[in-house]
């Protein structure tokens, strides 16, 4: 992996100090991965040696750990490749020597004592320790190779197949990422962020480059302060140090993220503390990004419009989903209307084909009088009113008794008690409907020039109930039930409500009936028929 002597001599132009940092950063990382992958083994092996009562080779683990550590201090100081960069200035010679010796040390340490392990590994008990040692080794040889290849950094002519590989891989990253631009000045979105943090200083340089950007900055001195803000104002982002007194930063953070008003709020800590354990833990108390101080203006610029666009993102997301909501609820009643909310749950589930047979309900059936009549001599609008005006009517008293309408056939209402659900007072529900109904139409007719009268027939029985079509929709029921309640309207008389036998015997308990003796029902022949007079007490 050589890079000749011209790369460090001489002023260099932006690209080409880009392109020795990316060389630079791929030989670092091609000693690290193997470095990273000692440290591993030896953790999970001292892991196994300890659960397997193999204290004897915890000293020689140990060294092994001590000196994949010092490797991997050496190779992240040796090899920088931050704004500091001191390999970068030193002379190439003794970069060289720095790298064969500095790195070779360790090195050998890890090879002989894990050797050394392996030998003494008699016990069948520690069989479970060999494939993990074996891998150790693996690394610690595969990284005395990538030593041997890249201490040739300032020899011409040098550099194998593999070095010539990791070049171009490097020039096409560079390639591939430019620089970023001078700051614009102003932000392409700007947005609305509150700055908390203690230090007049840090709250004041915040705001002025957030300004700068665009955006709109608010700054605060507390954690207390930001919470009783928030009560009163919205913000796009939230910029929060960690170390503030009386009420720090995570605690802080821990108030947003518990409250549904404000957890959706993205969150940037910002702090000085730089331990891991901080980073993570913000992070899983659900912290967006977390910065060290002294940032980066760039990076806090770069990491400030990730957050908004993630926010942006967020809040179109939530408002497609109310609009599909609202869509859904506008739908669902829509079709709650049109079918029993029973069945639309299952229709729901997946059921496909609706079909019951209910063994015992109560059938109406109502028919405007003269209503042929009515619609020549009423404009259509006027008509429709009258109509719309009766049935809506008709629709409120069978929803406070919990009777299904089943659809309006021109000037004909249908309706059903007992289906979906079963129900023991179908017949009884479906009487006070029918009085209801000729009720309803007195009040209706005092106040209107040409009044309307019905005729309503009943029968109780079986049916079969269930859906039919596949793009509209109907909840219909059939059966001998059906034919016969019809058959009692069409001949009963205006302002009455003829029943059948099974109906006034279903009744006859609580309500009054006058025998009308037999009718002529098409398909039956001659049948029993009653009118429903009223309730006991009521009747004349």
């Amino acid at each position: 992996m050589t890079m000749a002597s011209e790369d460090f001599a001489g002023p260099l132009t932006a690209d080409e100090e880009r392109s020795r940092g990316a060389r630079l950063a791929h030989i670092r990382q091609e000693l690290l991965a193997p470095v990273g992958a000692i440290i591993g083994y030896q953790e999970i092996l001292g892991e196994e040696a300890r659960r397997l009562g193999l204290e004897a080779l915890i000293p020689d683990l140990e060294r092994v750990r001590e000196a994949g550590r010092r490797l991997y201090a050496l190779v992240d100081r040796l090899l920088e490749t931050g704004p500091a960069r001191p390999a970068l200035d030193a002379d190439l010679p003794e970069l060289e020597a720095k790298l064969r010796h500095d790195l070779r040390t360790p090195l050998n340490i890890i090879m002989g004592y894990s050797e050394l392990m392996l030998e003494e590994l008699k016990a069948p008990d520690a069989d479970p320790l060999r494939p993990d040692l074996e891998r150790l080794l693996d690394e610690a040889r595969r990284l005395l190779a990538v030593v041997d290849r890249i201490v040739d950094l300032s020899r011409e002519g040098a550099a194998s197949g593999h070095d010539h590989a990791a070049a171009s891989m490097a020039e096409e990253l560079i390639r591939s990422i430019r620089p970023v631009a001078e700051p614009s000045g102003r932000a392409l979105e700007p947005g609305r962020i509150l700055v908390v943090d203690d230090n007049a200083s840090n709250r004041e340089l915040l705001c002025r480059r957030l300004s700068r950007d665009g955006h709109a900055a608010v700054a605060v001195g507390s954690g207390r302060e930001a919470l009783a803000l928030l009560e009163a104002e919205g913000f796009d982002l939230i910029l929060l140090d960690l170390m503030m007194p009386e009420l720090n930063g995570y605690q802080v953070l821990a108030h947003l993220k518990g409250d549904r008003r404000w957890r959706e709020i993205p969150v940037v800590m910002i702090s000085g503390l730089r331990e891991t354990d901080s980073v993570v833990r913000c992070i899983e108390a659900g912290a967006d990004d977390y910065l060290p101080k002294p940032f980066d203006p760039v990076l806090l610029r770069a990491r400030i419009s990730a957050c908004l666009e993630r926010k942006r993102w967020r809040d179109r997301e939530r408002r497609y989903l109310a609009e599909l909501a609202a869509e859904k609820a506008r739908a669902d009643a829509l079709l709650h209307n049109i079918l029993p909310r029973e069945i639309v749950s299952r229709l729901n589930n997946g059921e496909v084909l609706i079909a019951d047979r209910v063994e015992d309900a109560t059938i109406l059936f109502c028919d405007l009088v003269g209503f042929t009549e009515l619609a020549a001599a009423l404009p259509p609008a006027r008509l429709l009113e009258r109509l719309n005006g009766v049935f809506s009517e008709f629709d409120r008293l069978a929803g406070e008794l919990g009777i299904e309408k089943i659809k309006t056939i021109g000037d004909a209402y249908m309706a059903a008690a007992g289906l979906p659900l079963p129900r023991r007072d179908h017949a009884t529900a479906m009487a006070e409907l029918a009085l209801g109904m000729l009720d309803a139409l007195e009040r209706q007719n005092a106040t209107a020039r040409r009044p309307f009268r019905a005729r309503i027939g009943m029968h109780t029985g079986p049916v079969v109930a269930g859906i039919i079509g596949r793009h509209k929709f109907i909840y219909d029921v059939w059966g001998d039930t059906v034919n016969l309640a019809s058959r009692l309207e069409a001949q009963g008389m205006p302002g009455w409500i003829q029943v059948s036998a099974a109906t006034r015997d279903a009744l006859a308990h609580r309500y009054a009936f006058e025998p009308r003796g037999l009718v002529e029902i098409r398909g039956k022949g001659q049948v029993p028929a009653y009118l429903l007079l009223g309730r006991h007490s009521e009747a004349v």
